[in-house]
């Protein structure tokens, strides 16, 4: 058990000065008492005080750790007509190349580089599962016992300290019509069953290792890369392993799938999904990016989430969400770092609302009536929706919520002067990111003063392996 005195931090109730956080030995946040009233009990013992302010950690909702290592790498144009389409053939030669000992190198980085940018758990969603170098799909084409690629995200996160939720993905098809996979796609195919069993024995091995760290839960990649047959199976199936399974879905990113999605099945992508009676508080609907209002409506009232990735929404020229109208009918948002182009809650956060101030022409459009400061407003629930996109207790420093907090530097320029409500709207729209000084997962300081240990070794490797994967 460990005790922390808290200089200002943000509660459920709000802003809250000089108190005691009880955290157990398993990282659980056991007790929060006001200081004062605290200190004359003879039951208190050691205290470490936490000066400057601390706020919830963020989940990110959506990430491929693989490409870490290839950004900034597609920043020049190809042709007058480049598109999501085009950056993806870039994708698709990384994934080809990458083994297991340099996945694990570029997650530990990228998941170091989200501790310290303020994501304190990640849901990787995860679709290389055979080895490389296979030109096209054959079942003998496999690794035998465990895979050493999902072991490799797994180790990363253990390593770097952050909060998993591994989403292993379902991926069969290159598009509508189960259409065969191109040969650049073969590394990621799994038949269902095969798949659904290693969902299983992993959530059964998570179980009983009782690492309230680490969740299992399951993907689909897109509704053009599984049949729908084979995802309604799969997901009544998942429901069974656990019924309160995290299920993420990639859906409506793109124009060109809208449009494939209609002329292969009549209907478009989300409400194909609405159709089949899944959506559920459980699931996370990635992008959603060309939903329309009755699409969102839908999405609101099954009570799942929608994942947003502003920076590589933007990056890929995907288009933007509707945010102002899916709130307007008590939508869940949460974001995500996506292609790994941005690693920054903050700066999700901010394009979110500048979005729809660029829309709208006008500011403050992401408050509302419970929270007038957007910063604090599009933080808090951000970090709620987040946690129940990944399955864990996380998003709150409240009782029986995991401790997963970061300490913001009050003496930081960045901070100079903010009142004691404007911490979050400076972390957001203020580049108080910077003053994230202190970052703790699980009740341990995984990052102390901007450091982390494993910065100095991880450094060469993962320019070395950079390096490598970039000489193909």
């Amino acid at each position: 058990m460990a005790i922390y005195r808290l200089q200002s931090a943000y509660l459920p109730r709000g802003w809250a000065r000089d108190i005691l956080v009880t955290v157990s030995a398993e990282g659980m946040i056991s007790a929060i008492d006001a200081y004062a009233s605290a200190r004359s009990s003879s039951s208190v013992g050691h205290i470490e005080s936490v000066d400057g302010v601390v706020v919830p950690g963020m989940p990110n909702a959506h990430s491929h750790a693989f490409q870490r290592a290839m950004a900034g790498d597609a920043e020049f144009r190809l042709s007058a007509r480049d598109s999501f389409w085009t950056w993806r053939q870039a994708m698709y030669a990384l994934a080809n190349r990458i083994g297991p000992q340099q996945l694990q190198i570029v997650a530990t980085q990228l998941f170091i580089e989200m501790l310290k940018a303020g994501y304190t758990s990640v849901a990787e969603f995860h679709y290389l599962h055979r080895p490389s170098g296979t030109s096209q799909y054959d079942g003998t084409a496999r690794y035998s016992g465990s895979n050493p690629l999902w072991d490799a995200i797994i180790g990363a996160a253990r390593v770097a300290g952050i909060g998993l939720t591994f989403l292993p993905t379902l991926y069969q098809n290159s598009d509508f019509g189960g259409r065969p996979l191109k040969s650049e796609q073969s590394r990621f195919f799994m038949d269902t069953d095969e798949f659904l069993h290693a969902v299983e024995a992993h959530a059964g091995a998570a179980r009983r290792a009782a690492d309230s760290a680490l969740r299992i839960g399951a993907a689909f990649h897109s509704l053009r890369a599984v049949p729908l047959e084979h995802l309604r199976r799969a997901a009544l199936a998942l429901r069974g392993v656990d019924a309160n399974m995290p299920v993420h879905i990639h859906v409506a990113e793109q124009n060109l799938e809208v449009r494939g999605c209609e002329r292969a099945t009549g209907r478009r992508p989300v409400e194909l999904l609405l159709d089949q009676g899944l959506l559920s508080a459980h699931w996370c609907l990635v992008h959603a990016t060309h939903a329309n209002a009755g699409e969102l409506s839908g999405i609101a009232a099954a009570g799942a989430i929608v994942c947003v990735s502003i920076s590589t929404e933007a990056n890929l020229g995907d288009g933007s969400f509707d945010a102002v109208r899916f709130l307007k009918m008590d939508g869940r948002l949460c974001v995500g770092s996506d292609s790994q182009c941005t690693v920054s809650p903050a700066e999700e956060l901010r394009w979110l609302e500048y979005q729809q101030r660029l829309r709208r022409k006008r500011r403050g459009v992401l408050a509302d009536a419970s929270e007038s400061h957007v910063g604090t407003r599009l933080w808090r629930d951000a970090a709620l929706n987040g946690a129940q996109a990944l399955g864990q207790p996380v998003g709150r420093i409240a009782v029986g919520c995991r401790a997963d907090w970061l300490a913001l530097d009050a003496a930081h320029p960045a901070m100079a002067g903010a009142a004691a409500d404007a911490a979050l709207d400076r972390l957001v729209f203020a580049g108080a990111e910077r003053a994230i000084r202190d970052v703790m997962v699980g009740g341990r300081w995984v990052v102390k003063d901007h450091r982390h240990a494993a910065d100095e070794q991880l450094r060469g490797e993962f320019a070395s392996v950079v390096a490598n994967l970039r000489r193909g």
